[in-house]
């Protein structure tokens, strides 16, 4: 039998959290480890031990494994193990890790959107801590932020993610890739959890019709019943122009996004910072999806060292009516928040609108005003989730809600 090598994972200077492992699978000699880690006194045991289990899960009995580790935990070694192995031999065997219990929650249709944050599908050391930044959603992605020869072990390395790694209740976003990877991918994602699922370069509803059914698929077949949200990323003009249809193709679409860069590029348009170029497509996007009555996202904004430039990229987002945008970085969420977030007058007013709509709901009253101006229910109910998201910032007290307005 001729001797079969296989490499996955990522070593370097700059590597941190993830390991490389070398697999070369023989005809004899049983099992040989070779381990070159900074924790090797204190865990050499453990990873050898984690790499004996793996191998004897997959009923490989003869080979060498070459293991340069930078702090991988367990999640992250079985991940590039399993790679390796799959690399070598067909196999439809999942080596996983235990489900724990701060990732066993759903998320809401309408819950608030707008900070979320990118972190590379293969990069195990952004993810770690990823969590604790607050961001409303984690996208965990397997498109342009992985390399194409990486896809497959970022796959397995996601799914061990959505198991394994606390994000302290944030949504947990997978963008997948386009065509026929992307539907593969949606295997290694949907049954451990995930909570929603980004399309990107979406221009038909087509396009997402065949995500929702693939999902419906695969949830039958590992009976659950919980929801996984869709939110397709529309970047060409294609896709603008389909904009409300993609919106309206399926009920678990909770969001579309716009992305600038690829969208630009197809105009054949540099992006600028003004974003005369993009006014036609974000304001389209908004409109489909007020009427299909989603949620707006807009696109990341690139320059992570130009804060002010963010805040003011954000309060221009809002006023086209956007409810959220991606970002890059994790020092640009607490400025999304921030442009995103209700001033003082804003959340003042709301209060006022839901008070007195309040007072004339117990009142039996068919006609609510605030001052001169008359409040119909679509007005209350944006008041009331401009109150939600203060209260939620920590902006107002609750218990202020009820106050009579002066």
């Amino acid at each position: 039998m001729e001797n079969l090598l296989a490499v996955a994972g990522n070593a370097g200077p700059k590597v941190r959290s993830d390991c490389e492992i070398s697999l070369e699978i023989r005809s004899g000699g049983g099992i040989e480890i070779e381990l070159v880690s900074r924790v090797k006194a204190l865990y050499g045991e453990s990873i050898k031990n984690e790499i004996f289990s793996i191998l004897s899960f997959y009923g490989i009995e003869n080979a060498v494994v070459r293991i340069n580790d930078s702090g991988a935990l367990p999640f992250v070694i079985s991940a590039r193990m399993e790679a390796a192995i799959r690399q070598l031999q067909k196999t439809d065997l999942e080596y996983l890790p235990g489900l724990i219990p701060e990732n066993c929650y759903s998320t809401e249709r309408d819950r608030f959107r707008f900070a979320r944050l990118y972190l590379p599908g293969n990069t195990p050391g952004l993810m770690l801590n990823a969590g604790l930044h607050l961001a409303e959603g984690i996208i965990l992605d397997l498109e342009d932020s992985v390399a194409p020869q990486k896809k497959d072990e970022a796959r397995i390395l996601v799914r061990n993610a959505l198991r394994n790694v606390n994000f302290y209740g944030a949504e947990r976003m997978v963008r997948i890739n386009q065509g026929a990877r992307g539907l593969e991918d949606l295997s290694y994602v949907i049954p451990h959890n995930v909570n929603l699922i980004l399309i990107p370069k979406c221009e038909s509803a087509a396009n997402v019709i065949e995500v929702d059914n693939e999902i419906f698929r695969l949830k039958k077949r590992h009976g659950q019943a919980g929801n996984v949200y869709l939110m397709p990323i529309i970047e060409s003009a294609l896709g603008v122009e389909n904009s409300f249809e993609i919106a309206r193709a399926s009920e678990n679409v909770v969001a579309i996004a716009i992305g600038l860069e690829d969208y630009t590029a197809d105009l054949g348009v540099p992006r600028s910072a003004g974003g005369n170029e993009s006014f036609y497509a974000r304001t389209r996007l908004v409109v489909a999806a007020k009427a299909a009555g989603i949620q707006p996202i807009d696109s990341v904004f690139s320059d992570v060292g130009d804060m002010d430039g963010l805040l003011e990229n954000v309060k221009v987002s809002k006023s086209l009516g956007f409810e959220g945008m991606g970002c890059i970085h994790p020092r640009q969420i607490q400025v999304i928040r921030q442009g995103f977030s209700p001033g003082p007058d804003e959340i003042e007013k709301s209060r006022k609108i839901v008070q007195a709509f309040e007072t004339a709901r117990q009142q039996g009253l068919g006609v609510v005003a605030v001052g001169t101006k008359m409040i119909d229910p679509p007005v209350v109910a944006r008041a009331q989730k401009t109150l939600d998201l203060a209260i939620r910032l920590g902006l107002l007290d609750p218990d202020r809600i009820n106050e009579v307005p002066a």
